[in-house]
């Protein structure tokens, strides 16, 4: 059963202690200033994907392919809970931030794996979400920020992981909660709420860094009177979705922040008739004033629970025999968007599909794309489409190379899903989807002879340019670039971390670790040595998949263990 594990991540949330275990302070902390985040230094990770631009690539290059087959691991650490981490290990001179289910924090040093500090959040018994999970801290001065699932804001000493100031975002027991990495511009904390099953309306949020005050708040739905509540249709906006949960890309020339949004509530788009703005799409916004300046919908009418919220990618482009200021989008609907970023407005540019889709019979010259009625999910009939509803690509970030210049996709390829649409009443706090848990399926093409694929894209010529299958597993983890030509990726069943050659897709070296990944390798240095760090820990939406597939491809058992272990290579001297 696909819901199964979500049905279980309810019992993960149980009450945990507050709890503060050091081995000291940490001494000689280097506080994190503005020009710190517009420029972190080449062996720091500071970011979600290590700069504001989202690009997830490292300058460093003392690991490349010569000397990749020589990566060994030189430490580890158990960080004692179960489920799905999906958190980038967080680095700031030397010093490394984990982020984990059940709302803890650990303090490492990144060169020994030695434990400064622990914090670990109480969470209330009846907490329940689909995603127990967390997906960073983000930095600021000496302070490190945590949102967390029982829906608050945590500001945390860095150098004693005390609690500095603790924030209420929303109300969790409406189905509201957080599980992105903050996105800390100019001393303010912005978040995005998740929830989108539930029934909420989206926002995203900004907060000031040194107090928790509430600065702004921009809902993802307009309210009456407001541009774009007319692609709503009664009182359809006060639930509508629309959850901005992942982090998002901050263009700091243009002082802009770009964040993606979510699907549409409840799924089957005849309950929520119109474009649904400003749901399934990516919004330009004001840092300091959460003010929309543009948007730019991905599909409208979503019915496919095909979120879009993993942030665009921001790369200035060679393309058409003209720099374009780009936003580049491998997307859960299956197109990989190249849009521009303009003064007045995201421009649509080009659009393809990377895997196999029977919903899109076209895209229209604005960017808008013309879905089949035959693949469409509705009320009261049974609909397939292809991709499934985890899409061609689900929040696991891609990557670009400023070397290759090219972006690399952790896709899924060969996935059918369907279900049968219902009208049903919303209880607050209790899934809304649409539709019956154990109607959700999930189905390989006739045919199949992959479903993983890493794909390496131009996305100045859209020519797909090498790609990577993997015949028994999903690839669902997050993909990072480095300057040594490596692309570094887990996200397999067969739990091994792997490097590829970025430029021709060869396996250069792989590991097998303690769990399945779906965490973000990052690349970091200490003291003139270069790392490459992982999180293992198998679970959340990994997890559904491989329960769906069980019983569908030949050979497929549901054996992933599960445990988190932070995994710090480097190459054997």
């Amino acid at each position: 059963m696909v819901l199964k594990q979500w049905l279980l991540s309810g019992l993960l949330a149980s009450t945990c202690l507050v709890s503060i275990a050091a081995a000291g302070p940490i001494e000689n902390y280097s506080p994190v200033t503005t020009e710190r985040l517009k420029n972190p230094e080449p062996g720091n990770w500071m970011h979600y994907r290590r700069t504001y631009d989202g690009q997830g690539y490292s300058t460093l290059d003392q690991i490349n392919t010569s000397n990749v087959k020589n990566l060994v691991p030189v430490w580890t650490f158990s960080t004692g809970v179960v489920e799905g981490h999906q958190a980038p290990p967080i680095i700031n001179n030397g010093v490394m931030f984990v982020s984990t289910p059940e709302g803890q924090v650990i303090a490492l040093n990144a060169k020994t794996g030695d434990e400064y500090w622990r914090y670990k959040r109480q969470l209330p018994e009846d907490l329940f979400q689909l995603h127990p999970t967390n997906r960073g801290v983000g930095l600021w001065e000496d302070k490190l920020y945590l949102a967390t699932t029982d829906d608050h804001l945590v500001a945390l000493d860095a150098k004693t992981g005390k609690v500095v100031w603790d924030t209420k975002v929303q109300d969790y027991k409406k189905g509201q909660y957080l599980t992105l990495m903050p996105l800390v511009v100019d001393g303010k904390v912005i978040v995005g709420g998740s929830g989108g099953e539930f029934g909420i309306r989206g926002y995203i949020v900004a907060y000031d860094a040194n107090t928790g005050k509430e600065l702004w708040r921009t809902f993802t739905i307009p309210g009456p009177g407001e541009p774009g509540h007319d692609t709503w249709s009664g009182d359809d906006w006060k639930t509508g979705g629309a959850p901005a949960w992942m982090t998002g890309t901050y263009d700091v020339d243009a002082r802009t922040v770009y964040w993606g949004t979510g699907n549409a509530a409840p799924w089957p788009g005849e309950t929520h008739p119109g474009d649904n703005l400003y749901s399934t799409s990516v919004l330009a916004l004001d840092p300091d004033s959460g003010k929309m300046k543009s948007y730019f919908q991905y599909h409208q009418n979503d019915s496919w629970d095909w979120d879009e919220v993993d942030a665009p990618m921001l790369i200035d482009l060679q393309r058409d025999g003209r720099t374009i200021k780009s936003l580049i989008h491998p997307g859960r609907n299956a197109i990989f968007w190249v849009l521009e970023r303009k003064p007045e407005g995201i421009k649509y540019v080009a659009g393809w599909p990377f895997v196999y889709t029977n919903v899109w019979k076209s895209i229209d010259a604005n960017g808008k794309p013309i879905a089949d009625p035959a693949h469409k999910p509705g009320v009261g009939k049974r609909v397939e489409f292809c991709p499934s509803l985890w899409g061609g690509k689900d929040w696991p970030s891609a990557a670009y190379s400023q070397k290759t210049g090219l972006v690399y996709v952790p896709a899924n390829e060969n996935f059918c899903g369907g279900f049968t649409g219902e009208k049903l009443p919303l209880v607050p706090g209790k899934l809304w989807l649409g539709t019956k848990p154990e109607d959700i399926g999930l189905t390989p093409r006739p045919g199949a002879t992959h479903f993983g694929e890493l794909q390496a894209w131009d996305p100045a010529t859209g020519k797909k340019v090498w790609s990577h299958n993997f015949p028994k597993s999903q690839l669902f983890g997050s993909v990072t670039a480095t300057a040594g030509d490596l692309i570094f990726v887990g996200g397999t069943n067969d739990r091994m971390f792997r490097a590829f050659h970025a430029k021709t897709g060869e396996l250069l070296w792989e590991q097998k670790t303690n769990s399945g990944i779906v965490g973000m390798p990052i690349a970091y240095e200490v003291d003139g040595t270069q790392y490459i760090a992982v999180q293992s820990g198998w679970g959340v939406d990994a997890q559904r998949i491989q329960d769906a597939l069980v019983g569908k491809v030949p050979g497929l058992e549901n054996n992933v263990p599960q445990g988190g272990v932070v995994w710090v290579f480097a190459v054997k001297k």
